[in-house]
């Protein structure tokens, strides 16, 4: 896939219409939450929050966000008032330095995000800068093993798992990765990988999943299952999730 600038606004709105996109969500900030809790940071940091910070779910830990796109920044400041521990910057990560934000943060997170820049190694760069050594670096993206993807393949639909897709044209992802290749950018960012994981098995498309949640046979139950599935499935889970390290000088 060709690197092509983002366009924010009409990314916002493509978001807020994607089918199933919001109970992918839900399973997504489970798990990151999980992740921020072992961790237990004194101060973390948010690298582009969606619609739904972080913070809201994080009462009393010192959380930044850093969100490039002005509605959702400006969401997330309306969702911070009262929060004298929150702070919303508006801005590209490669534009902000510790001096902005109060310094190096202990956990930093990039949920959704990686796979959907232009230059990966910019962003990752911006998170070691704003990192403290011995910090820890969540990242999660869209897996190219999703079992929905080798379904696609073994029917012929697509010619292998990596290809792109509708779903990501529309959203502007302009890359999947598989665990060896973003464990690969994350090494040659000069992160070490620490933990990994997945995150619910999707055996369709999201246009497919959301038509079976409207029709009422994809009940929760049965998707609190398949998230279950990847502690016995994590290669087929349709996310990935990695916890690395920025090692001390």
């Amino acid at each position: 896939m060709s690197d092509v600038p983002r366009d924010l606004a009409g990314y916002a709105e493509e978001y807020g219409r994607s089918p199933f996109e919001p109970l992918q969500v839900v399973y997504r900030r489970r798990r990151v939450l999980t992740r921020v809790a072992a961790a237990a940071p004194r101060r973390l940091l948010e690298i582009g929050c969606g619609e739904v910070p972080l913070f809201v779910d994080l009462p009393g830990l010192a959380c930044t966000v850093v969100e490039p796109a002005p509605a959702f920044a400006a969401h997330a400041r309306r969702l911070a008032e009262g929060r004298a521990d929150v702070a919303v910057v508006q801005a590209p990560a490669e534009d902000v330095v510790p001096d902005d934000v109060g310094g190096r943060f202990d956990m930093v997170v990039l949920s959704g995000l990686l796979h959907e820049v232009p230059d990966p190694q910019l962003l990752l760069a911006s998170a070691r800068t704003l990192c403290a050594p011995g910090g820890v670096l969540h990242v999660n993206v869209p897996s190219a093993r999703s079992l929905h993807r080798l379904l696609a393949v073994a029917m012929d639909l697509i010619p292998h798992p990596a290809a792109e897709s509708a779903n990501q044209r529309r959203l502007q992802q302009q890359r999947v990765y598989d665990v060896g290749g973003l464990e690969r950018e994350l090494g040659q960012a000069g992160f070490v990988v620490r933990e990994r994981g997945s995150i619910l098995v999707k055996p369709f498309t999201h246009a497919q999943m959301q038509r079976l949640v409207d029709d009422g046979f994809l009940t929760s139950q049965m998707l609190d299952g398949l998230d279950r599935l990847t502690e016995q499935l994590p290669e087929l889970g349709s996310e990935i999730w990695v916890d690395a390290e920025l090692p001390r000088d």
